[in-house]
């Protein structure tokens, strides 16, 4: 993989190769070093994945390329032939359904009644 220009995986083994040859090292310092150079390339891993190549959704994927879209010549709304229909407000409806609240629950304040609301 590159980044920016980088061959990161290269870096890695060419690192990985000298610590192999390396013969004044202390066993601990070649442990660690092998340890850091195991998390790089797990997070360089994980840094490069997107939806392409996982499991990630595309929505989820922020650094996903995302297509443009042309305004459609096309009006807004509904066929011109469709007769569509809205519910009217009734001054006297058949059904009052009236709604208890607990008091104790609202925030303090002064509240009234502020009469039905039709539908």
């Amino acid at each position: 993989m590159k980044i920016d220009f980088i061959d990161v995986d290269s870096a890695i083994s060419h690192a990985k190769q000298l610590l192999e040859t390396e013969r004044d090292i202390s066993p601990a310092l070649k442990s660690a070093l092998e340890v850091i150079l195991l998390l790089v390339t797990v997070l360089l891993n994980r840094v490069t994945l997107n939806s392409k190549n996982s499991s990630k959704p595309p929505a989820s994927d922020p650094n996903r390329k995302k297509g443009n879209r042309k305004k459609s010549d096309k009006p807004s709304g509904g066929q011109k032939s469709h007769v569509g229909t809205t519910l009217q407000k009734i001054d006297d409806p058949d059904e009052i359904e009236i709604i208890t609240i607990d008091r104790r629950t609202l925030p303090k304040g002064r509240y009234t009644a502020d009469g039905f609301e039709t539908r």
